[in-house]
C-alpha cells in the first residue's frame, strides 16, 4: 500500500499541514515527497508516502511524464491490465510503473473513461493544470481506501485514511464548515478551479463509472479461455485472479490458514511462480496462538505445495496489547474486522522486512 494526501485552496502555509500528512507515514516506508506550487498553483499541495512494489527507479509520485507535462498524478493501488492497455491503445509509456496508464487514459478519455478502463484496485487524484481541474476516482469495490474533506468555501482535501484529515479544519482555522466522508467506491468526481491562483474548487461532476454486476469495459485476464464448462471457468478465473496479483518487483508472499480458500490461493501462487520461473520460492505465513489447528493445517498445506513457510505465534496478552493500535490503524470498531486483523498486525510487526506483497 501507499499513502496519498492532497490539499487544494487552503491559504495556510504547508508547514502547518505537514503534521496531518505524517499521520499516514506508515503506509509508505520507502520514500516521502511533498509538492507545492504546481505550475504556479500557490494554494495546492500533493504528498505521497511510497511503498515501492513496481518500478523502484521511476515510480515515485507525484507522477508526471514529459509528453503530458500539464498532468500530475498521485494514486494508491495496482493496475493489473496496464501492459494490455498500453498495447491496445498505443500508449508511449515513460516508466515501468503500472499507474502511469492513468495519465494516458485520462488524456484520451477523461476521468470517467480512465477509471472504467482500469482492471485493478485504486484510489487516484489527477490534477489537470491546463484546465484547472481536479479528478478523483476509486475502484468498484473500494479495496483501496480514500477519504475527502470539502469545506463550504471550496477547500478540498483527500487522503488514504481519515486520520490525515480529521484535524485539518482546526489547522485551517477559517471558520467554515467542512464535511469529511469516505469517497464512494466505483465513482469519479471532477472539480473546477474558477481561479487557479486561489486553488478553491467547485464540484461539477459526480458519477458512478461502474457498479457490481455490470460487465467492465476492459477485457478480463483469462476471459478468452472461458468455455461452457462451469468447472473449467472457475479454474481459469481463479487462476487468472491470483496470477495478475503477483505483479511485483519485490518478493511475493501470501497468508495461509490451512482452510480451503487460502490453501487454493497459495497453491495457485506457487504454481504460477514456477510457470513464470520466479527465482525464489513463494513465502506463506500462518498466524495463531499455541496449539492452533489453523497453524497445524497450514504447515501441512505448505509442505504439500512447496512454499517457504513461516509461523507467527502470539499469546492472548500480546493480542490484547495491540488492540488500540489496530483500531487506530483500521479506523473502525467493527468486531469481525478487528478480530481478523489482530493476528495480521502481529505478523506485520514481526515480518515487515521479509515480504512486500
Amino acid at each position: 500500500m501507499c499513502g496519498i494526501w492532497a490539499l487544494f485552496g487552503s491559504y495556510e502555509v504547508i508547514q502547518k499541514q505537514i503534521s496531518n500528512v505524517l499521520k499516514i507515514a506508515h503506509r509508505g516506508p520507502d520514500a516521502f515527497r511533498v509538492e507545492t506550487n504546481m505550475h504556479f498553483f500557490p494554494h495546492c499541495c500533493l504528498a505521497f508516502h511510497r511503498l515501492s512494489v513496481v518500478d523502484d527507479l521511476y515510480g515515485m509520485q507525484p507522477m508526471r511524464v514529459n509528453i503530458l507535462p500539464f498532468l500530475w498524478l498521485i494514486y494508491n493501488g495496482e493496475i493489473y491490465n496496464h501492459k494490455a492497455l498500453g498495447k491496445e491503445h498505443g500508449f508511449n509509456y515513460q516508466t515501468q510503473c503500472d499507474g502511469e496508464v492513468i495519465l494516458h487514459l485520462y488524456a484520451r478519455y477523461g476521468a470517467e473513461g480512465a477509471a472504467a478502463h482500469l482492471d485493478g484496485v485504486f484510489a487516484f487524484c489527477v490534477i489537470d493544470t491546463e484546465k484547472g481541474q481536479v479528478h478523483l476516482g476509486r475502484d468498484t469495490y473500494g479495496v483501496r481506501p480514500a477519504f475527502k474533506l470539502l469545506s463550504d468555501d471550496g477547500v478540498l482535501a483527500i487522503c488514504s485514511e481519515a486520520k490525515g484529515l480529521v484535524t485539518l479544519p482546526e489547522s485551517m482555522n477559517n471558520g467554515h464548515l467542512s464535511l469529511l466522508v469516505p469517497f464512494p467506491p466505483g465513482h469519479i468526481e471532477s472539480y473546477q478551479m474558477p481561479d487557479k491562483a486561489e486553488g478553491k474548487v467547485n464540484l461539477y461532476l459526480q458519477k458512478q463509472f461502474h457498479q457490481i454486476g455490470d460487465m467492465p469495459k476492459y477485457r478480463a485476464l483469462g476471459s478468452e479461455l472461458l468455455t461452457k464448462d462451469v468447472l473449467h471457468n472457475i479454474r481459469v478465473t481463479l487462476t487468472a485472479a491470483v496470477k495478475k496479483r503477483m505483479m511485483s518487483d519485490r518478493r511475493i508472499g501470501c497468508l495461509l490458514s490451512g482452510g480451503l480458500d487460502s490453501s487454493l490461493v497459495a497453491a495457485l501462487a506457487v504454481k504460477c511462480a514456477r510457470e513464470d520461473f520466479l527465482q525464489y520460492p513463494v513465502q506463506t505465513f500462518s498466524i495463531g496462538m499455541e496449539g492452533s489447528p489453523d497453524v497445524a493445517a497450514a504447515k501441512l498445506v505448505a509442505k504439500h505445495i512447496g512454499s517457504e513457510h513461516h509461523e507467527v505465534i502470539f499469546t492472548p496478552q500480546e493480542g490484547i496489547a495491540v488492540l488500540e493500535e489496530v483500531i487506530y490503524m483500521l479506523e473502525t470498531y467493527d468486531i469481525t474486522t478487528i478480530r481478523a486483523s489482530v493476528g495480521r498486525y502481529r505478523l506485520v510487526c514481526v515480518r515487515k522486512n521479509r515480504v512486500r506483497i
